[in-house]
C-alpha cells in the first residue's frame, strides 16, 4: 500500500486520525504552530507536530493549521478567531501531552458540547428518523410512501384480510 511507506504510516489511518481529541472551538478560525527543528526546549512541539498536527486538522475541517519552522526562538501555538481577537500559547519546554492537555481546557469543546452536537446532527440531518422532534411526525410525509391508514383507507390488496379471506 502507497500509503504506508515513510516515517510513522501509523499517522496516516483513517482510525488514528479519528482518535483525535482536539475539536476546536467554533470562533477558532487560524491555529499555528511555531517551533524549531533543533533545540532540546523544542523537543515537544516538534512531537506535537509529528504526531497530532494531522489529528488536529483532521478533526477540524474548517480551521486553518498553519507550522511555521526555524523562524522563533522560543516555541508557541497561536491561535486567530473570528473577531479579529488572537491568543498566544507557551509551549516552552513541554512534552506533546502536555499540550494537548492545555489546549484541550483552553481551546477545545467540552464533553458536554460534544454530546449535545452530535444528539442534533443524528437527529436533524438523518432523514429516516421521524417522531418527535424530528423533521417529520410520520413516515407517511415521506414522498412515494404509503399514506397514514388513519386519514386514507388502504387498497384492498394491501390488507391482509381481504387476501387470505375464504371466497
Amino acid at each position: 500500500m502507497p500509503f504506508m511507506k515513510g516515517r510513522a504510516p501509523v499517522r496516516r489511518t483513517l482510525e488514528y486520525l479519528n482518535a483525535g481529541r482536539l475539536i476546536l472551538k467554533d470562533k477558532v478560525r487560524i491555529f499555528s504552530v511555531n517551533y524549531n527543528t533543533y533545540g532540546e526546549h523544542h523537543a515537544g512541539a516538534r512531537d506535537f507536530v509529528f504526531w497530532n498536527i494531522s489529528q488536529v486538522q483532521f478533526k477540524n475541517p474548517d480551521v486553518q493549521v498553519i507550522t511555521f519552522k526555524n523562524m522563533t526562538p522560543s516555541p508557541f501555538i497561536r491561535c486567530y478567531f473570528d473577531d479579529g481577537r488572537d491568543m498566544l500559547v507557551d509551549i516552552d519546554s513541554k512534552d506533546r501531552h502536555e499540550i494537548m492537555d492545555h489546549l484541550l481546557k483552553v481551546l477545545g469543546k467540552t464533553k458536554k458540547q460534544l454530546d449535545a452536537e452530535t444528539r442534533m446532527a443524528e437527529s436533524k440531518d438523518n432523514p429516516a428518523n421521524f417522531g418527535y422532534g424530528c423533521n417529520r411526525h410520520c413516515i407517511c410525509e415521506i414522498p412515494g410512501q404509503v399514506p397514514c391508514p388513519g386519514t386514507v383507507p388502504l387498497p384492498d390488496h394491501l390488507r391482509g384480510k381481504h387476501i387470505f379471506a375464504p371466497k
